[in-house]
C-alpha cells in the first residue's frame, strides 16, 4: 500500500477562495469524467479505503483525509477523481452520495458506506471493504501465479511442433521421397499430418481468429454466458475450482453487507449487480422472489446445484442462531483456503504433466524421421 506523507499536509484556511461551491463541481467533474469510466480498479480501491479509514482513525476530518489521498496520488486520472470526491463532499453531499455521484464505485460499496455513515461505523466498514478487495487480489493473483508457468510452457512447446509439423517434416519428406521404398506406417502418418496442416494452416488460424472474435462478441449474452458457465463447470477440478471462486466472493459480500445491518433481501439485490457470474447471478432473482413469498434463505438455495449441500447446511444454522455474518465468513475464509490449496497443487501437476505428454508428441516426430533413415542405412 502506498504510504501518505502526513509532513506534507497542511489544513486549509477558510477563506472564500479556497471553497468549492456547486456551481463550481460540473467543471472540476466533467474534466475527470472525460478520462473514462474505470479509473479506479481493484487495487486502488484496497488502498483507497485502507489509507481512508487509518486517516479518519487517526482524527483526521473526511474532507482533509480525501486530500491528503489526492495529494499523494501520482496519476492523473486517479487525482482528479480524489478531488471531484472531495469537491462533492465540501459541496455538502454525504461521502456515500459523492462516490455514487462519480460512478466509479459499485452499489455495494456505497450502500455499504452509506450504513456506515447512518451507523456511526464508517472505519468499520471502509476497512472491511479493504479487506474485501485485499482477498479479492491476493485470490486473483494466486491463480495467475499457478497458471502462468504452465501456459507459457504450453505455448512455447506447441509452437516448436508446429514448427516442427510445417516446416521440419516437409524436409525429410522430400528426402525420403527422392529414395523411394516403402516407408513405416508411423511415418506415413506424420506426414501425412504434417500435409494436412501445410495445405489448411491459414484457413485452421482463420477460424481459431474467427471463433475468438465471435465468443469475445457474444461473451455477455445470456444464452453464452449460461453455456460457457455449465460446459466449466462440468471440467474436472477446473469447475470445482471455479464455482469455490465465486462462492468464496459470494459469501464475502453477503457477510460484509449483513454485517452493515443492510436487510437479506437488499443485500442479495445488490450482491447480483456485484457478482458476474451466471450460476450465482441467475439463482439471486429466484431466491429474493421465495424469501418475498416466506421461505427462508437456506430452503431457497437449495434448488440450485452451484450451492453446496453442506454450504446450506450451515446457513441454516446461521438463520437459526441469528448468525449469517458469521457463518458466510467462515464459508468464506474456508473456500478461500480451499482454492488457493487446489491452485499450488494444480499448479505443481500441470507443469509435469505437459512436459510429458509435449516431450512424447516430439520424441513420436523425431523417431517417424529417423526411422526410415535407420531402416536404410541396414540396407546398405
Amino acid at each position: 500500500m502506498p504510504s501518505i506523507d502526513l509532513s506534507r499536509y497542511q489544513p486549509k484556511p477558510k477563506m472564500p477562495t479556497e471553497t468549492v461551491h456547486r456551481s463550481d463541481l460540473p467543471a472540476l467533474l466533467d474534466y475527470e469524467i472525460s478520462f473514462g469510466r474505470k479509473a479506479l480498479g481493484d487495487k486502488r480501491k484496497e488502498s483507497f479505503y485502507l489509507e481512508l479509514s487509518s486517516l479518519l482513525q487517526a482524527g483526521i476530518d473526511l474532507k482533509s483525509s480525501i486530500d491528503l489521498i489526492a495529494a499523494d496520488e501520482k496519476k492523473k486520472i486517479q487525482r482528479m477523481l480524489f478531488k471531484s470526491i472531495g469537491a462533492y463532499v465540501i459541496g455538502g453531499m454525504s461521502f456515500s452520495q459523492a462516490l455514487n455521484t462519480t460512478g466509479r464505485f459499485s452499489l455495494y460499496e456505497i450502500y455499504s458506506i452509506q450504513i456506515g455513515e447512518e451507523t456511526g461505523k464508517i472505519i468499520e466498514i471502509l476497512q472491511d471493504l479493504a479487506k474485501y478487495y485485499q482477498n479479492k487480489i491476493k485470490q486473483r493473483r494466486k491463480i495467475v501465479s499457478a497458471l502462468t508457468y504452465p501456459s507459457i510452457v504450453l505455448l512455447t512447446s506447441l509452437g516448436a511442433v508446429v514448427f516442427m509439423l510445417k516446416f521440419i517434416v516437409p524436409m525429410f519428406g522430400d528426402v525420403f521421397q527422392r529414395f523411394g521404398g516403402e516407408l513405416p506406417w508411423i511415418t506415413r502418418l506424420i506426414i501425412a499430418i504434417s500435409g494436412w496442416m501445410e495445405k489448411h494452416f491459414f484457413i485452421v488460424l482463420l477460424l481459431f481468429l474467427i471463433s475468438g472474435l465471435s465468443l469475445y462478441l457474444n461473451r455477455k449474452t445470456e444464452s453464452f454466458r449460461a453455456f460457457f458457465s455449465a460446459v466449466i463447470l462440468h471440467i474436472p477440478v477446473a469447475g470445482s475450482l471455479v464455482q469455490k471462486i465465486y462462492l468464496a466472493r459470494f459469501c464475502n459480500s453477503m457477510r460484509l453487507l449483513i454485517n452493515a445491518h443492510i436487510p437479506l433481501l437488499r443485500s442479495i439485490t445488490l450482491i447480483s449487480k456485484m457478482i458476474h457470474y451466471y450460476p450465482i447471478e441467475a439463482s439471486l432473482p429466484v431466491i429474493e422472489e421465495d424469501i418475498l413469498k416466506g421461505k427462508s434463505l437456506n430452503e431457497s438455495l437449495q434448488q440450485f446445484k452451484i450451492y453446496p449441500p453442506k454450504m446450506v447446511m450451515l446457513l441454516k444454522v446461521g438463520e437459526e442462531t441469528n448468525k449469517l455474518d458469521y457463518f458466510f465468513s467462515k464459508i468464506s475464509d474456508q473456500y478461500i483456503e480451499e482454492v488457493e490449496y487446489k491452485t499450488t497443487t494444480l499448479s505443481s501437476l500441470i507443469e509435469p504433466l505437459i512436459i510429458i505428454f509435449l516431450g512424447l508428441v516430439v520424441g513420436v516426430i523425431l523417431i517417424a524421421m529417423y526411422l526410415p533413415l535407420f531402416q536404410m542405412s541396414n540396407s546398405f
